[in-house]
């Protein structure tokens, strides 16, 4: 009887064993397919990715935005650095941040933004929630890490919190270029502009038919991640799903026009940036008066 009594304690041992195995691969699988695996995060492991950026110095941010927080569909809350002028308007920018997080060189891009553009307001997500990498290593936990599903409904909530007859532009750079063009996707006829520094595109035609947005695209050449490669099958793709594309390539490498970076090529910047500020002028300004 002992014997018998040891045999099925070890039995359910091992089925107990088992399950919690199962539960634990099936908690890791979903956990995965959560992540924004399509998008830069595939990269986030890649030493030679992250050897290319530059920890970011010092930023020269005003602080003249405030920290606004909003609901998202998901039953929490969200925040985002926003300007918004003195006269009440419906149009908005949304910018995405680079995978540091939101930090002190996205807040002065809004701020400028924010003069340039004028009578605009501007939100520039966090799609951390609050949380911000000073190290390499912390930016690739972080951008690796990130549920596609919370960040999608940060973007609903704010697209929300513009209200329904928002006129939204957005712009972004890296991983929030690629979020950038995601958010265009997700206002659908509320969409004025897209714009998108050397993010990873969408990999397939059917998630571009709810884009009304017309897009300018900035690619390098010589980048190893989103590469000239990428970059002629997304305009293909846009090309089949008969909708606008502005794309220009840089003799550039990544992260091109982020000036805290050893990348950074003032030329390239100053050609991209003023593409960027006549092509929101021009779609989302000019959507004013029509």
């Amino acid at each position: 009887m002992k014997l018998q009594h040891l045999l099925i304690t070890i039995l359910a041992l091992s089925l107990s064993l088992t399950a919690c195995q199962s539960d634990s691969q099936s908690g890791g699988e979903s956990a995965q397919a959560e992540a924004d695996s399509t998008g830069m995060a595939q990269f986030a492991e890649d030493e030679n990715f992250q050897n290319a950026h530059d920890e970011p110095g010092k930023a020269d941010a005003q602080g003249n935005g405030n920290m606004m927080e909003f609901p998202t569909p998901d039953g929490n809350t969200a925040k985002a650095y926003t300007l918004m002028p003195e006269t009440s308007t419906n149009q908005y920018l949304f910018i995405f941040h680079e995978w540091w997080g939101l930090n002190d060189h996205i807040k002065q891009e809004a701020e400028r933004y924010f003069k340039e553009l004028d009578s605009v307001n501007v939100m520039a997500l966090d799609l951390y929630d609050g949380k911000m990498a000073e190290k390499r290593e912390q930016a690739s936990e972080l951008m690796e890490s990130v549920s596609e599903e919370r960040i999608r409904a940060i973007i609903q909530g704010a697209i929300n919190k513009a209200g329904d007859d928002a006129e939204i532009a957005t712009v972004g750079w890296c991983f929030g270029g690629g979020w950038s063009l995601k958010a265009s996707i997700m206002a659908g006829e509320q969409g004025e502009a897209c714009v998108m520094y050397y993010g990873m595109p969408v990999e397939e035609q059917s998630a571009l038919e709810p884009l009304e947005a017309p897009i300018l695209a900035h690619f390098a050449m010589q980048d190893d991640w989103v590469t000239p490669a990428v970059a002629n099958n997304f305009k293909m793709l846009v090309r089949g799903a008969d909708k606008t594309m502005q794309m220009q390539m840089y003799n550039a490498e990544h992260a091109f026009a982020n000036p805290s970076q050893v990348s950074y090529d003032a030329q390239a910047a100053k050609r991209a940036n003023t593409a960027t500020m006549a092509f929101l002028k021009d779609e989302l300004l000019d959507a004013r008066v029509q």
